[in-house]
């Protein structure tokens, strides 16, 4: 039996579809998402790898603010962002031109993901200073790339695993890790972990590093609280924010002073996080198979 969708549903789709692709991949994704897709020629990760199951789920909306909040609590990282990234005046330009990168160096052509990591890399050059305790930092430094690598595919994989269509298994997890690590590495990161050993040890060893800065404090109430959003879009992005937080370590939302009670996480925040991801899922369906060939 064939089942039909009742009038206005299907507007109803493209119109949320419209909505967010229009907040997460700007003015130009539409252009951008026709030539990452679709445009002949070789890709850093074939059509099976890891790396797409992951970054082309609607866990990815999760798993972003989650990192972007972990990442803020390695000082040298949030002092840089605070300075230089302007993501309280333009909080969405930050966001389109991350997950265009994202999209670039997963699905896109070899030589187009070259180019967004040379001029990434260009922009890490010329960003620096002091810290307000006087520290100073250099977004190129391997180190703190380093870091902002492993809490990015932490908080990716995480989410993934918790709320994707498809959760991998573990030879699967350690293939995205070392689908990442190819990105990562040539970017500048150091010694990026190419599976669930290497990542977890890694996150031990910048834990002596991290603490919850003034500038962490206030970007975690911003993202949380105070988001540049219309009114409408504000009760289904309590509930993206509610579970960016339960999926931190508990360590991290200590120090970020984001308690999430492990009974109301586990009766309404992750229910409700199923919900949010399957409805961006029906609204925002993944790009048919492109024209372009693997790595």
């Amino acid at each position: 039996m064939n089942l039909v969708a009742p009038p206005g549903v299907e507007q109803l789709r493209e119109y949320l579809g419209r909505s967010l692709f229009s907040r997460v991949a700007g003015p130009a994704g539409a252009e951008n998402r026709d030539r990452i897709h679709y445009a002949p020629g070789p890709r850093w990760f074939g059509p099976d790898r890891p790396i797409r199951r992951v970054h082309g789920d609607a866990s990815m909306f999760i798993g972003g603010l989650s990192a972007l909040l972990l990442q803020s609590l390695h000082p040298l990282a949030m002092a840089a962002v605070a300075a230089h990234s302007g993501y309280r005046g333009d909080p969405w330009g930050r966001l389109q031109r991350t997950s265009t990168f994202l999209a670039v160096t997963t699905f896109g052509r070899a030589e187009d993901a070259e180019r967004a990591v040379a001029r990434v890399r260009a922009v890490h050059r010329r960003v620096s200073g002091v810290t307000a305790g006087g520290e100073p930092y250099r977004a190129a430094d391997p180190h703190l790339l380093g870091w902002v690598h492993v809490a990015e595919v932490a908080s990716f994989l995480g989410a993934h695993q918790r709320f994707g269509a498809a959760p991998l298994d573990g030879t699967g997890c350690d293939g995205y890790l070392a689908d990442t690590a190819r990105v990562a590495s040539v970017l500048g990161a150091a010694a990026p972990p190419g599976d669930r050993a290497a990542l977890a040890a890694r996150l031990a060893a910048y834990r002596p590093e991290l603490r919850a800065t003034r500038e962490a404090r206030e970007a975690a109430r911003f993202l949380l609280f105070r988001p540049p959003l219309p009114v409408p879009a504000l009760a289904p992005y309590a509930v993206l924010a509610a579970n960016a937080v339960a999926l931190l370590p508990p360590w991290a939302r200590e120090l970020l002073g984001l308690p999430c009670p492990p009974l109301v996480e586990r009766m309404c925040v992750r229910p409700a996080g199923h919900a949010l991801t399957g409805a961006i899922r029906w609204a925002m369906p993944p790009p048919r198979r492109g024209a372009g060939g693997g790595s």
